[in-house]
């Protein structure tokens, strides 16, 4: 058996996340990233293999570096793998790798950390060529706002308030980091790395943070939030929200 870690990249617009929620119908499993991944594997292999991903991408949310594994009993090099899959694939995903992993590898369990990048477009008016993949803000919102607010977040904090759903468990989290940067004269970058994320959470905490960078909010709200006396802002829209990196 070998042991693949693909490296993808997929526009997940038309996607309900990587692999469908808990208790979702079968339809909506086939429209995952996951479910067209599988599907290509089983043309090309024969086999439909159990996938293991860096990160669960929810519905909507795009990717430029995803990681994952499987095993497989191909004799196909990780190399004849990539090009046939690039083969059958969506033209919305792409493997940008394939490379022999050591035996014991996973992709969602040796994962260290995860980063999210959100990007906003904070021109009058939106470039219609980044438009599918940029949320459009104007004006923008106060960078030095949001980065006295993400102060409040960095470390290792309990972000059940942060989650789309009700977990009673595992809702520590530790944020290692988050920046607010210009990457241009109009885009905004919101980065958030952390060494794991709950159900939305990436989502809410930018979110949260774009109604502090817009006034609508004091920055001192998340320490509020944590202890449940506010409640977490709504949650940002996805087309703009990419899972930048897995990091091992």
């Amino acid at each position: 058996m070998q042991n693949i870690k693909l490296t993808l990249q997929y526009d997940g617009t038309r996607y309900a996340g990587w692999q469908k929620p808990e208790k979702e119908g079968r339809d909506r499993a086939a429209r995952t990233v996951s479910a067209k991944l599988q599907s290509a594997l089983g043309r090309i292999t024969g086999e439909i293999p159990e996938l293991y991903a860096g990160a669960r991408t929810e519905p909507g949310v795009h990717a430029l570096e995803q990681t994952v594994s499987f095993c497989t009993g191909s004799t196909l090099s990780p190399a004849e793998l990539k090009k046939a899959l690039n083969g059958v694939l969506p033209m919305d995903i792409a493997v940008l790798s394939a490379l022999p992993a050591p035996e014991r590898f996973r992709a969602d369990l040796n994962a260290r950390a995860r980063t999210y990048q959100y990007r906003i477009c904070t021109a009058p008016v939106c470039d219609p060529f980044t438009a599918a993949f940029t949320a459009h803000i104007f004006p923008a919102p106060a960078r030095s706002a949001m980065q006295e607010g993400a102060a409040f977040l960095i470390g290792k904090h309990d972000f059940r308030n942060f989650c789309g759903v009700r977990k009673k468990k595992g809702t520590v989290k530790e944020i290692l980091d988050i920046s607010v940067t210009e990457a241009g004269p109009d885009l905004l970058l919101i980065e958030l790395t952390a060494d794991d994320f709950l159900y939305r959470m990436p989502a809410l905490i930018i979110g949260t943070l774009l109604e502090i960078g817009q006034g609508r909010r004091r920055p001192d709200c998340i320490k509020a939030i944590f202890e449940g006396t506010e409640k977490a802002g709504a949650p940002c829209g996805t087309k703009g929200l990419l899972l930048k990196s897995v990091h091992y």
